[in-house]
């Protein structure tokens, strides 16, 4: 089993790595570019390179499904798979249509992002997914039947799109806290007794640590909703197939924040600084962001905060979140 982690990781990485690359050069050439808000007069940067990771996630896991059905003649769980392969391919299509048919740089609006993300469910829905029976707070373990694949599958999925989209905008920020929350499930399912799971997880991974490469500060290619929207997905996947939801809502935490801080504000903040002449930011005084909170928290112990501390910063809280379930 570690023979094939270790085959359909390289798959992943590589494809990755060479898509990324020729989207960088065609983004460039064909002036498909986008403004980095957190640097002072706003250079152009490549947008939507996440097609690259999702490419290469893709051939990494029909790569497994190969091996698994030509060379072990292994046909188990490949349902679930195509399932959450599905489910990430259609919110990918959603988000390329936010990225690019819903308006260049300005979208869907936010109430229909839900709506439109919404589909992506249906293939996690109708093959059942996930244990129906769930520990409620202050209620105990309930068997929620028939509501589990109609209301809590939707919630999840759509729910972890829209809340991994909401904290992004910093160079290395959205890859760096997705390789860690998809490591550390794919690791719980590993230890659960579903190798399948965790291989896909590492799949993920493979291709995010090949686009950190380029989206590390400072970025030379952005991800764009057509991968933060199939992130939020995978993490609502990986925790329902392999039955480690509380995990997932425990890595959430800095997401949940973030919704309510953006709540506050009536979701028109962003997570963008005030560069400055220095190359350092200055936090906006309305803090409608966890970065902005970041930054000033930053700023009074330093004197100054540059981007890569507050994305340093919140790698490392998301790092403590996975130990701590790792642990626990």
């Amino acid at each position: 089993m570690e023979y094939i982690l270790f085959s359909v990781f390289i798959v992943a990485f590589i494809c990755t790595f060479i898509i990324t690359k020729l989207w960088i050069y065609v983004s460039h050439k064909d002036k498909f570019l986008v403004k980095d808000m957190n640097k002072l007069n706003s250079p152009l940067v490549p947008s939507s390179g996440g097609i690259a990771v999702i490419a290469g996630f893709v051939a990494g896991v029909l790569f497994y499904i190969g091996i698994s059905t030509f060379y072990f003649k292994r046909t188990i769980n490949m349902i679930e798979i195509f399932s959450l392969l599905s489910t990430v391919l259609i919110i990918s299509f959603i988000g390329i249509l936010d990225d690019f048919v819903g308006g260049w740089k300005k979208g869907f609006k936010q109430w229909q992002k839900p709506l439109l993300t919404l589909p992506a469910a249906l293939p996690l829905m109708v093959i059942n997914a996930g244990q129906t029976e769930m520990m409620l707070p202050l209620i105990g373990r309930v068997n929620v039947g028939i509501l589990y694949p109609l209301l809590f599958i939707p919630i999840g999925i759509v729910g972890a799109s829209q809340g991994f989209n909401m904290l992004a905008g910093l160079n290395g920020l959205e890859t760096g806290m997705a390789s860690i929350i998809i490591f550390t499930l794919g690791y719980l399912s590993w230890q659960l007794g579903n190798p399948w799971l965790a291989i896909v997880a590492a799949t993920m991974v493979a291709a995010l640590l090949a686009f950190l490469i380029f989206n590390r500060y400072p970025s030379k290619v952005f991800t764009g909703d057509v991968l933060l929207y199939p992130l939020g997905a995978l993490i609502a996947c990986i925790s329902i197939l392999g039955n480690i939801e509380r995990a997932a809502l425990i890595l959430f935490i800095p997401y949940f924040l973030e919704f309510i801080i953006k709540a506050k504000h009536k979701f028109k903040s962003e997570c963008f600084l005030i560069p400055q002449p220095d190359g350092s930011l200055e936090p906006s005084g309305r803090y409608g962001s966890i970065t902005h909170i970041v930054g000033a928290i930053i700023k009074k112990i330093k004197g100054k905060v540059y981007e890569l501390d507050i994305v340093l910063f919140l790698i490392f809280v998301e790092l403590i979140l996975a130990a701590i379930v790792i642990l626990l």
